[in-house]
């Protein structure tokens, strides 16, 4: 039986396109993501109530993730393991104004000895949304490792 080299190479072709391995995923901006978040403050005579809209990949989870800022230890110490992050040092989340950036909580997988706020941190985790809804906090890192300090 004789194949025609057309037929061949279409069947070669769509094999190849089958194992072909997926491209390199892009690095999602977790920094845009957080300044989607919108919140709504409901409170009652009897009630209270923060309500959440998050963007869909913050609402699923995002793994693996890089982000980079500037961090402030949420424990002061020698051994610092829960940070709160903000893109720029200018947008204070701690000076009593509404106004400041998107926020980030971070707990490290290991803590870092002799920290210095005033360099940017480079960190790689898990992002979850955070679903209470008694408490502003919508998303959190967990599980983050120190990738650079700039």
């Amino acid at each position: 039986m004789k194949t025609s080299s057309v037929a061949m190479m279409s069947a070669l072709g769509a094999s190849t396109t089958i194992f072909t391995a997926p491209q390199a995923l892009a690095q999602v901006d977790v920094w845009q993501l957080l300044d989607q978040i919108e919140i709504e403050e409901v409170i009652t005579e009897t009630t209270y109530e923060v309500k959440k809209s998050l963007p869909a990949e913050i609402d699923k989870g995002l793994n693996d993730v890089q982000i980079t800022g500037y961090a402030v230890p949420m424990i002061p110490g020698e051994m610092v393991q829960e940070l709160l992050l903000v893109s720029d040092m200018g947008l204070c989340p701690l000076c009593g104004s509404g106004d400041h950036g998107a926020t980030l909580q971070v707990t490290l997988a290991d803590p870092i000895p002799g920290f210095d706020a005033s360099r940017k941190i480079t960190l790689r985790g898990d992002v979850q949304a955070v679903r209470d809804p008694e408490t502003w906090q919508a998303a959190v890192m967990t599980g983050a490792k120190a990738v650079a300090f700039d």
